[in-house]
Protein backbone atom coordinates (compact mmCIF):
# COMPACT_ATOMS: atom_id res chain seq x y z
CA UNK A 1 0.00 0.00 0.00
CA UNK A 2 1.02 3.62 -0.45
CA UNK A 3 0.19 4.85 2.72
CA UNK A 4 3.17 3.28 4.98
CA UNK A 5 2.28 5.52 8.09
CA UNK A 6 -0.69 7.84 8.97
CA UNK A 7 -0.97 10.11 12.24
CA UNK A 8 -3.07 13.20 13.51
CA UNK A 9 -1.06 14.81 16.40
CA UNK A 10 -2.08 17.55 18.93
CA UNK A 11 0.21 18.56 21.50
CA UNK A 12 2.59 16.72 19.77
CA UNK A 13 1.18 12.71 20.99
CA UNK A 14 -0.74 11.42 18.36
CA UNK A 15 -4.19 11.05 18.41
CA UNK A 16 -5.71 9.46 15.69
CA UNK A 17 -4.25 6.59 13.37
CA UNK A 18 -6.58 7.07 10.34
CA UNK A 19 -6.42 3.89 7.98
CA UNK A 20 -6.94 5.77 4.39
CA UNK A 21 -6.35 9.96 3.33
CA UNK A 22 -10.24 10.88 3.64
CA UNK A 23 -10.00 9.65 7.19
CA UNK A 24 -7.31 11.72 7.90
CA UNK A 25 -8.58 14.87 6.45
CA UNK A 26 -12.10 14.33 8.86
CA UNK A 27 -9.89 13.81 11.60
CA UNK A 28 -7.76 16.67 11.14
CA UNK A 29 -10.58 18.82 11.06
CA UNK A 30 -12.13 17.71 14.05
CA UNK A 31 -8.72 16.95 16.46
CA UNK A 32 -6.65 20.31 14.90
CA UNK A 33 -3.31 19.71 15.53
CA UNK A 34 -0.89 18.34 12.67
CA UNK A 35 -1.33 15.55 10.13
CA UNK A 36 1.99 13.38 9.07
CA UNK A 37 1.19 11.34 6.24
CA UNK A 38 3.63 9.28 4.92
CA UNK A 39 3.53 7.61 1.66
CA UNK A 40 5.45 5.30 -0.63
CA UNK A 41 5.47 5.42 -4.54
CA UNK A 42 1.59 6.85 -4.27
CA UNK A 43 -0.21 6.86 -7.28
CA UNK A 44 -1.28 10.10 -9.60
CA UNK A 45 -4.56 10.13 -7.95
CA UNK A 46 -3.50 9.55 -4.36
CA UNK A 47 -0.81 12.56 -5.00
CA UNK A 48 -3.66 14.31 -6.38
CA UNK A 49 -6.31 13.63 -3.20
CA UNK A 50 -3.46 15.56 -1.41
CA UNK A 51 -3.08 18.07 -3.61
CA UNK A 52 -7.15 19.28 -3.30
CA UNK A 53 -7.00 18.58 0.95
CA UNK A 54 -3.76 21.09 1.42
CA UNK A 55 -4.37 22.94 -1.40
CA UNK A 56 -0.95 21.95 -2.75
CA UNK A 57 1.00 24.08 -5.36
CA UNK A 58 0.83 22.45 -9.36
CA UNK A 59 4.20 22.94 -10.22
CA UNK A 60 5.35 21.20 -7.20
CA UNK A 61 2.61 18.41 -7.30
CA UNK A 62 4.16 17.63 -10.62
CA UNK A 63 8.02 17.26 -9.47
CA UNK A 64 6.22 14.57 -6.96
CA UNK A 65 4.88 13.05 -9.46
CA UNK A 66 7.64 13.34 -12.44
CA UNK A 67 10.48 11.96 -9.23
CA UNK A 68 14.22 12.64 -10.87
CA UNK A 69 14.22 16.06 -9.44
CA UNK A 70 17.73 17.61 -7.87
CA UNK A 71 17.69 18.58 -4.05
CA UNK A 72 15.97 21.61 -3.70
CA UNK A 73 13.92 23.48 -1.32
CA UNK A 74 10.81 26.21 -2.72
CA UNK A 75 8.04 27.49 -0.83
CA UNK A 76 4.76 27.95 -2.15
CA UNK A 77 2.66 30.24 -0.31
CA UNK A 78 2.64 28.85 3.46
CA UNK A 79 3.67 25.20 1.89
CA UNK A 80 7.19 24.57 1.87
CA UNK A 81 8.10 21.35 -1.26
CA UNK A 82 11.85 20.00 -0.74
CA UNK A 83 13.36 17.56 -2.55
CA UNK A 84 16.17 14.92 -0.85
CA UNK A 85 18.14 12.42 -2.37
CA UNK A 86 18.62 10.40 0.46
CA UNK A 87 21.29 7.43 -0.35
CA UNK A 88 23.49 4.64 1.13
CA UNK A 89 26.40 3.08 -0.43
CA UNK A 90 26.94 -0.78 -1.74
CA UNK A 91 30.41 -1.71 -1.00
CA UNK A 92 30.93 -4.89 -2.45
CA UNK A 93 29.81 -2.81 -6.04
CA UNK A 94 31.45 0.17 -4.88
CA UNK A 95 28.40 2.36 -5.90
CA UNK A 96 26.12 4.72 -4.42
CA UNK A 97 22.28 3.83 -4.49
CA UNK A 98 20.29 6.89 -4.34
CA UNK A 99 16.46 7.24 -3.66
CA UNK A 100 13.85 10.68 -3.56
CA UNK A 101 12.48 11.83 -1.13
CA UNK A 102 9.37 14.58 -1.33
CA UNK A 103 8.00 16.31 1.44
CA UNK A 104 5.13 19.01 1.88
CA UNK A 105 5.33 21.27 4.74
CA UNK A 106 2.63 23.23 5.63
CA UNK A 107 1.00 25.06 8.20
CA UNK A 108 -1.35 21.71 9.49
CA UNK A 109 0.60 18.70 7.78
CA UNK A 110 3.21 17.22 6.49
CA UNK A 111 3.53 15.10 3.58
CA UNK A 112 6.70 12.46 2.38
CA UNK A 113 6.97 10.71 -0.50
CA UNK A 114 9.03 8.46 -0.99
CA UNK A 115 10.57 6.96 -4.03
CA UNK A 116 13.17 4.03 -2.76
CA UNK A 117 13.17 2.44 0.60
CA UNK A 118 15.59 4.85 2.28
CA UNK A 119 15.68 6.48 4.54
CA UNK A 120 14.09 5.14 7.18
CA UNK A 121 11.09 7.51 8.20
CA UNK A 122 9.55 4.99 10.62
CA UNK A 123 12.99 5.82 12.64
CA UNK A 124 12.19 9.21 12.29
CA UNK A 125 8.91 9.05 13.42
CA UNK A 126 9.53 6.76 16.15
CA UNK A 127 12.33 9.40 17.38
CA UNK A 128 9.58 12.25 17.25
CA UNK A 129 6.62 10.62 19.01
CA UNK A 130 9.01 9.90 21.89
CA UNK A 131 9.46 13.61 22.01
CA UNK A 132 6.34 15.20 22.04
CA UNK A 133 8.02 18.17 23.40
CA UNK A 134 9.47 18.51 19.30
CA UNK A 135 6.65 17.16 17.83
CA UNK A 136 4.44 20.34 19.66
CA UNK A 137 7.11 22.63 17.73
CA UNK A 138 5.01 21.93 14.43
CA UNK A 139 5.68 20.50 10.63
CA UNK A 140 8.91 22.18 10.71
CA UNK A 141 10.45 19.80 13.60
CA UNK A 142 9.39 17.57 11.62
CA UNK A 143 11.10 18.65 7.93
CA UNK A 144 14.48 18.85 10.46
CA UNK A 145 14.13 15.95 12.08
CA UNK A 146 13.97 13.93 8.24
CA UNK A 147 16.98 16.91 7.11
CA UNK A 148 19.10 15.68 10.13
CA UNK A 149 17.74 11.64 9.21
CA UNK A 150 19.06 11.86 5.65
CA UNK A 151 22.44 13.76 6.13
CA UNK A 152 23.66 11.24 8.86
CA UNK A 153 22.68 8.37 6.40
CA UNK A 154 25.56 10.20 4.01
CA UNK A 155 28.41 8.81 7.19
CA UNK A 156 28.61 5.83 6.01
CA UNK A 157 28.98 6.56 2.28
CA UNK A 158 31.97 8.83 3.52
CA UNK A 159 33.66 6.13 5.15
CA UNK A 160 32.84 3.35 2.55
CA UNK A 161 34.28 5.73 -0.22
CA UNK A 162 37.33 6.51 2.36
CA UNK A 163 37.77 2.46 2.60
CA UNK A 164 38.09 2.41 -1.28
CA UNK A 165 40.20 5.49 -1.66
CA UNK A 166 42.71 4.06 0.43
CA UNK A 167 42.50 0.60 -1.27
CA UNK A 168 43.39 2.33 -4.50
CA UNK A 169 46.03 4.32 -2.85
CA UNK A 170 47.79 0.99 -2.00
CA UNK A 171 47.09 -0.41 -5.97
CA UNK A 172 48.63 2.44 -6.97
CA UNK A 173 52.09 1.90 -6.02
CA UNK A 174 51.42 -1.50 -6.24
CA UNK A 175 53.48 -3.70 -8.73
CA UNK A 176 51.13 -2.48 -11.75
CA UNK A 177 50.48 -5.92 -12.93
CA UNK A 178 46.85 -5.04 -13.37
CA UNK A 179 46.97 -1.51 -14.98
CA UNK A 180 43.65 -1.39 -16.75
CA UNK A 181 41.47 -2.81 -13.88
CA UNK A 182 43.14 -0.12 -11.42
CA UNK A 183 42.45 2.38 -14.08
CA UNK A 184 38.99 1.31 -14.60
CA UNK A 185 38.30 1.19 -10.32
CA UNK A 186 39.72 4.88 -10.20
CA UNK A 187 37.02 6.37 -12.88
CA UNK A 188 34.23 4.41 -11.84
CA UNK A 189 34.80 5.27 -8.30
CA UNK A 190 35.01 9.09 -9.62
CA UNK A 191 31.69 9.04 -11.14
CA UNK A 192 30.38 7.67 -8.02
CA UNK A 193 31.49 10.81 -6.15
CA UNK A 194 30.85 13.09 -8.44
CA UNK A 195 27.07 11.51 -8.80
CA UNK A 196 27.32 11.98 -4.53
CA UNK A 197 28.53 15.73 -4.60
CA UNK A 198 25.11 16.12 -7.28
CA UNK A 199 23.22 14.70 -4.18
CA UNK A 200 25.02 16.86 -1.46
CA UNK A 201 25.89 19.89 -3.05
CA UNK A 202 22.68 21.71 -2.93
CA UNK A 203 21.99 21.25 0.80
CA UNK A 204 24.30 23.81 1.83
CA UNK A 205 22.20 26.50 -0.37
CA UNK A 206 18.94 24.58 0.86
CA UNK A 207 20.02 24.87 4.93
CA UNK A 208 20.89 28.27 4.87
CA UNK A 209 17.82 29.46 3.37
CA UNK A 210 16.04 27.66 5.79
CA UNK A 211 18.30 29.48 8.45
CA UNK A 212 17.69 32.99 7.20
CA UNK A 213 13.97 32.06 6.68
CA UNK A 214 13.60 30.97 10.18
CA UNK A 215 13.62 34.58 11.85
CA UNK A 216 11.13 35.61 9.70
CA UNK A 217 8.44 32.83 9.88
CA UNK A 218 9.09 32.68 13.55
CA UNK A 219 10.98 29.17 13.80
CA UNK A 220 11.54 27.95 17.25
CA UNK A 221 15.10 28.82 18.92
CA UNK A 222 15.77 25.47 19.86
CA UNK A 223 15.01 24.08 15.70
CA UNK A 224 17.10 27.24 14.45
CA UNK A 225 19.40 25.33 16.81
CA UNK A 226 18.68 22.00 15.43
CA UNK A 227 19.12 23.37 11.67
CA UNK A 228 22.08 25.38 12.19
CA UNK A 229 23.58 21.27 13.64
CA UNK A 230 22.04 19.88 10.54
CA UNK A 231 24.25 22.73 8.22
CA UNK A 232 27.55 21.99 9.99
CA UNK A 233 27.34 18.45 9.29
CA UNK A 234 26.14 18.73 5.46
CA UNK A 235 29.30 21.34 5.27
CA UNK A 236 31.86 18.56 6.54
CA UNK A 237 30.29 16.04 4.25
CA UNK A 238 30.55 18.22 1.44
CA UNK A 239 34.16 19.42 2.19
CA UNK A 240 35.16 15.73 2.28
CA UNK A 241 33.36 14.49 -0.90
CA UNK A 242 35.27 18.01 -2.35
CA UNK A 243 38.48 16.17 -1.02
CA UNK A 244 37.54 12.76 -2.20
CA UNK A 245 37.33 14.02 -5.89
CA UNK A 246 40.94 15.89 -5.83
CA UNK A 247 42.58 12.96 -4.71
CA UNK A 248 40.41 10.52 -6.75
CA UNK A 249 41.63 12.93 -9.70
CA UNK A 250 45.26 13.34 -8.71
CA UNK A 251 45.36 9.19 -8.36
CA UNK A 252 44.27 9.19 -11.77
CA UNK A 253 46.91 11.89 -13.09
CA UNK A 254 49.64 9.68 -10.95
CA UNK A 255 48.33 6.28 -12.49
CA UNK A 256 48.59 7.45 -15.90
CA UNK A 257 52.42 8.48 -15.39
CA UNK A 258 53.47 5.64 -13.60
CA UNK A 259 51.98 3.40 -16.57
CA UNK A 260 53.64 5.32 -18.72
CA UNK A 261 56.84 5.41 -16.79
CA UNK A 262 56.59 1.63 -16.86
CA UNK A 263 55.87 1.07 -20.16
CA UNK A 264 58.52 3.23 -21.23
CA UNK A 265 61.14 1.51 -18.55
CA UNK A 266 59.72 -1.59 -20.37
CA UNK A 267 60.28 -0.58 -23.77
CA UNK A 268 64.01 0.83 -23.11
CA UNK A 269 64.45 -2.93 -21.66
CA UNK A 270 63.39 -4.50 -24.44
CA UNK A 271 65.29 -1.81 -26.65
CA UNK A 272 68.33 -2.47 -24.75
CA UNK A 273 67.46 -7.14 -25.52
CA UNK A 274 67.49 -6.02 -29.23
CA UNK A 275 70.74 -3.81 -29.54
CA UNK A 276 72.74 -6.91 -27.58
CA UNK A 277 70.95 -9.54 -29.99
CA UNK A 278 71.83 -7.30 -33.04
CA UNK A 279 75.39 -6.73 -31.57
CA UNK A 280 75.76 -10.74 -31.39
CA UNK A 281 73.89 -11.25 -34.90
CA UNK A 282 76.34 -8.97 -36.70
CA UNK A 283 79.73 -10.49 -34.33
CA UNK A 284 78.90 -13.90 -35.90
CA UNK A 285 77.64 -13.10 -39.09
CA UNK A 286 81.10 -11.47 -40.15
CA UNK A 287 83.55 -14.72 -39.57
CA UNK A 288 80.17 -16.37 -41.27
CA UNK A 289 80.70 -14.70 -44.50
CA UNK A 290 84.40 -15.13 -44.84
CA UNK A 291 83.89 -18.53 -44.37
CA UNK A 292 80.99 -18.74 -46.81
CA UNK A 293 82.65 -16.86 -49.29
CA UNK A 294 86.08 -19.57 -49.23
CA UNK A 295 83.62 -22.26 -48.93
CA UNK A 296 82.42 -21.63 -52.85
CA UNK A 297 83.21 -24.42 -54.89
CA UNK A 298 85.23 -22.19 -57.84
CA UNK A 299 88.33 -23.64 -59.06
CA UNK A 300 89.46 -20.31 -59.86
CA UNK A 301 90.03 -19.21 -56.45
CA UNK A 302 94.07 -18.01 -55.59
CA UNK A 303 93.98 -17.63 -52.08
CA UNK A 304 92.79 -21.96 -52.24
CA UNK A 305 96.61 -22.52 -53.42
CA UNK A 306 98.39 -20.08 -50.70
CA UNK A 307 100.26 -20.84 -48.38
CA UNK A 308 99.44 -18.64 -46.25
CA UNK A 309 95.25 -18.36 -47.26
CA UNK A 310 94.44 -20.50 -44.45
CA UNK A 311 96.22 -18.28 -41.54
CA UNK A 312 94.44 -15.42 -43.57
CA UNK A 313 91.32 -16.60 -43.44
CA UNK A 314 91.39 -17.32 -40.03
CA UNK A 315 93.07 -13.88 -38.91
CA UNK A 316 90.07 -12.21 -40.91
CA UNK A 317 87.71 -13.76 -38.97
CA UNK A 318 88.97 -13.34 -35.94
CA UNK A 319 90.06 -9.27 -36.95
CA UNK A 320 86.13 -8.26 -37.75
CA UNK A 321 84.85 -10.18 -34.90
CA UNK A 322 87.00 -8.69 -32.48
CA UNK A 323 86.33 -5.25 -33.89
CA UNK A 324 83.48 -5.68 -34.34
CA UNK A 325 82.90 -6.56 -30.66
CA UNK A 326 85.09 -3.99 -29.86
CA UNK A 327 82.46 -0.97 -31.85
CA UNK A 328 79.44 -2.44 -30.08
CA UNK A 329 81.25 -2.48 -26.74
CA UNK A 330 82.35 1.39 -27.18
CA UNK A 331 78.59 1.70 -27.94
CA UNK A 332 77.03 -0.03 -25.02
CA UNK A 333 75.38 -2.46 -26.89
CA UNK A 334 76.92 -4.84 -25.29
Amino acid sequence: MALIDNGVYVHGRRVETPKNLDETYRMLDAAGGIAWIGLYRPSPEEVASVAREFDLHPLAVEDALSGHQRSKVERYGDTLFAVLRPARYRDKEESIEFGELHLFVGPDFVVTIRHAESPNLAAVRARMEAHPELLAMGPEAVLYAILDEVVDGYEPIVAGLLNDIDEIEDQLFGDGDDDSALSRRIYELSREVINFQRAVHPLNGMLEWLRRGSEKYRIDEELQRSLRDVLDHTIRVNERVDSFRAILENALTVHSALVARRQTEAGLAQNDEIKKISSWAAIIFAPTLVGTVYGMNFDVMPELHWAFGYPMAIGAMLAFAIGLFGVFKYKRWL
